[in-house]
């Protein structure tokens, strides 16, 4: 596939008023987008806009919007909304496109735009190829007349609709009544949608990073920074900390001493409890390369497999497709359960963990470790724009050898970032010695060919 020009691995993402992320490129976003999705029939098309708590998302809405109305768009303003409840309302809304404001677990100063397709899924790599093409183009020739330009409203009831849509997916004979939870919301997308949720279904809430302002989106909170959680439940006796990122399409959890629990330990509470109950489908789990060898190990000793994928929620979500898998994710605690979701939903992923507390009657602390994770180390080399350090001799040899040393008995992963300059350098194995001087080995050879 050609090299493209805005959209990374997921969606278009950076730092805000800066190319890509400026109003000109959200109004050319809008402007390519509406035009491809604009069938030729007769009826209204109908594009609907969610959005995180960033300052940048009033820059970039209302440019996306003149870019949609442009093309005879109707648009659908949700507000903040969490990125899985905008695909799920493009779904139910029967809108053509739905798109989301956000740059996910990114500081304040990034924002980005992902966008989804009528059934709900994330937009293929062809398909945005498609609207990259159509970016750079003389676009006013699409342009409709006065009388054809599409009308905007906004949806006062998104929030609700969404926190239904979530309550639906726990089991209907259970309750959290009895359980306190700090839920910390990363000051983002799911500020008021998480914690009402959660009450709602009895428990006892004490919420964290609920105070947008503009600027504090990720800022020492939300599943990219723990610490905050697990100060919180420490303190205040929670049976379970709860964290979402920025746009709540992720989560960590902790549990109640405090002790974090990632993405991998999260799809192997879930994997266990529905392969039991005989509703975990497609013979095992989707995770990506950065995945834990424990948790294939776990897998594989309950008869499960572990299908990998590229790193990216969208390809997780393409192979369950595919297999007819219904539970994957990511380590860092995208996790995708298709039975209620079209993509990485933390709210869900959280509540699926808390059934299982509930059904056990176990505390979170016996459940948090699933596998004893593999030893692993993951160094990240930033390089100069231009440079390909990937394809130098002395990285491949040093690869090679990484690899040899490891015997079959770990993985070693060396990839390009789809986002940054950043050449990601990972190892795996049984002996922890030996896994970080594999790592300091490669780094150091990227680092001299960067």
């Amino acid at each position: 596939m050609a090299k493209r020009s805005y959209f990374g691995t997921d969606g278009i993402r950076g730092r805000a008023n800066s190319h890509p992320m400026t109003a000109e490129v959200a109004l050319r976003v809008g402007l390519a987008a509406g035009k491809l999705f604009r069938t030729e029939d007769d009826r209204r098309h109908l594009v609907v806009i969610g959005k995180d708590t960033r300052l940048s998302g009033y820059m970039i809405e209302p440019a996306l919007v003149a870019g949609f109305t442009s093309m005879g768009m109707d648009v659908r303003l949700f507000g903040p909304l969490p990125t899985p409840g905008v695909a799920m309302m493009t779904r139910s809304m029967r809108a053509d496109l739905g798109v989301m404001i956000s740059a996910s677990h990114n500081a304040y100063h990034d924002n980005g735009i992902k966008l989804f397709g009528p059934d709900g899924y994330k937009l293929s790599d062809a398909r945005e190829a498609e609207i990259e093409a159509h970016m750079d183009e003389g676009l006013q020739e699409g342009l409709v007349g006065p009388a054809e330009l599409g009308r905007v409203r906004r949806i006062d009831d998104a929030q609700a609709r969404y926190v239904e849509i979530a309550k639906a997916t726990f089991p209907r004979q259970f309750s959290l009544a009895g359980l306190r939870v700090v839920i910390d919301c990363a000051n983002g997308a799911a500020y008021k949608v998480a914690p009402l949720a959660l009450y709602e279904l009895g428990a006892e809430v004490l919420p964290l990073g609920v105070s947008p302002d503009g600027v504090n989106i990720n800022d020492g909170c939300g599943s990219t920074h723990p610490a905050s959680m697990s100060a919180m439940v420490r303190e205040y006796r929670a049976d379970i900390g709860i964290a979402l990122d920025g746009d709540a399409d992720r989560v960590t959890i902790c549990d109640e001493t405090g002790q974090v629990v990632d993405g991998d330990q999260i799809m192997a509470i879930v994997a266990g409890a529905w392969a039991e109950e005989q509703r975990l489908s497609g013979g095992g789990v989707v995770a990506t390369v950065m995945s834990n060898l424990g948790l294939e190990r776990f897998l594989t000793g309950k008869g499960l497999k572990l299908e990998r994928t590229a790193v990216g929620d969208r390809y997780v979500m393409e192979k369950m497709r595919s297999g007819g898998f219904n539970l994957g994710g990511e380590q860092s605690g995208h996790v995708i359960l298709s039975d209620f979701s079209t993509t990485g939903d933390g709210l869900i992923a959280a509540l699926q963990v808390l059934a299982v507390m509930v059904r056990s009657g176990k505390p979170m602390s016996a459940l948090a470790r699933q596998f004893e994770p593999v030893p692993q180390l993951l160094e990240n080399v930033r390089f100069n724009k231009g440079a390909e350090p990937l394809k130098n001799d002395k990285v491949q040899a040093a690869i090679k050898a990484a690899e040899g040393a490891l015997n079959g008995s770990g993985r070693v992963l060396v990839r390009a970032s789809g986002t940054e300059p950043l050449i990601r350098v990972m190892a795996e194995g049984d002996d922890e010695a030996l896994v970080a001087q594999l790592v300091k080995d490669i780094a150091g050879a990227v680092q001299s060919a960067a």
